[in-house]
């Protein structure tokens, strides 16, 4: 081979393998998770050191309540989703909703240790020291929604005799079982690693067009709404930590062992839900033996804010029984 064909292929080689390094990527994000939270929540804002992370978290209710219940938010969402259904749900018990890893304004390490907070297994520890933390000696109420409905779930499967009661509404657990191994590879190849956090970032108005998919009533999708769900945004190093939850290892496919569960459970789902199929709910429903159905009219996916009155309703009635 001629040098000067040797030297075009270093040269090309060069450009493939350190050239991506020579792209600056930098967060969009301008504020700590602390100070981004205060601006939501105030002094409402709690942190919590739990699997090797700071977890954000409010609460409502008094603590001495018999009941806990604790609120999972789906993907894109934070605990800013449970705000108009906090209050009311505590009522009937000490209410905690916290922002899973990736969201909200839990912290985002850059850096995973012996626990990645990013990963089926680390975010089902953090539900179980929550539990563990404020849950002593009470009836254990567990709501998911969405992909937190589906992580709800693999919990109660895992551990049921924690829970005295599940709550899912508009469950994703059908056909979301996270990127597939081939993808989490390339995701290792250290110039796509670098690169990472600049693809995902368009997440940042992707974002928006799933909102709207998520109402059906359109006009409910107030700036107020869209600030809950963009406020996250503001935090350093979010690009970062959505990739790392991109590529983290998922939970086996639930619907294999549906048949395992012996919990009581209530399924809500809106009756125009787009993102997760209402039809889904109905078969989740009637493969679960011990649980109850309820589909809210004229509401999309996120009933418990198109419909918070209605959801609070289903919620209160059915640990009533």
């Amino acid at each position: 081979m001629k040098t000067r064909t040797k030297v075009i292929l270093g040269i090309i080689a060069g450009v493939v393998l350190f050239g991506p390094f020579a792209i600056p990527v930098r967060t969009s994000g301008t504020l700590s998770n602390k100070k981004a939270a205060a601006l939501c929540w105030g002094r409402e804002s709690q942190f919590v050191d739990i699997a090797d992370h700071s977890v954000h978290l409010v609460t409502r209710g008094d603590p001495a309540s018999d009941t806990l219940i604790v609120l999972l938010h789906g993907f894109g969402a934070s605990s800013l989703t449970w705000k108009e259904v906090l209050e009311p749900l505590s009522a009937v018990g000490f209410v905690v909703a916290y922002d899973r890893a990736a969201f909200g304004f839990t912290e985002r390490p850059s850096e995973i240790g012996e626990i990645n907070p990013y990963s089926a297994a680390g975010q089902l520890q953090v539900l179980d020291e929550i539990i563990e933390k404020y849950g002593a000696g009470k009836k254990i109420i567990v709501v998911g929604h969405s992909a937190g409905g589906s992580l709800a779930l693999g919990y109660a499967l895992d551990n049921p005799n924690k829970i005295d009661k599940l709550i899912l509404e508009a469950p994703a657990v059908y056909g979301f079982n996270g990127a597939p191994e081939w993808l989490n590879r390339i995701f290792d190849i250290p110039q796509v690693d670098h690169l990472g956090p600049l693809a995902v970032s368009s997440i940042a108005t992707s974002s928006l067009q799933v909102l709207n998919l998520s109402f059906f009533n359109k006009d409910l999708i107030t700036d107020q709404v869209i600030a809950n769900y963009t406020a996250p945004l503001a935090v350093l190093g979010w690009e970062r930590a959505f990739l790392e939850f991109s590529r983290a290892s998922r939970s086996p496919k639930l619907e294999e062992r549906l048949g395992e569960l012996n919990v009581e459970t209530l399924i809500i789902t809106g009756d125009n839900d787009e993102i997760v199929a209402t039809a889904d709910s109905v078969k989740l429903s009637k493969k679960l033996s011990a649980s109850t159905l309820e589909i809210v009219t004229d509401s999309g996916h996120v009933p418990n804010e198109e419909k918070p009155a209605k959801f609070v309703e289903l919620v209160i009635g059915f640990l009533a029984k």
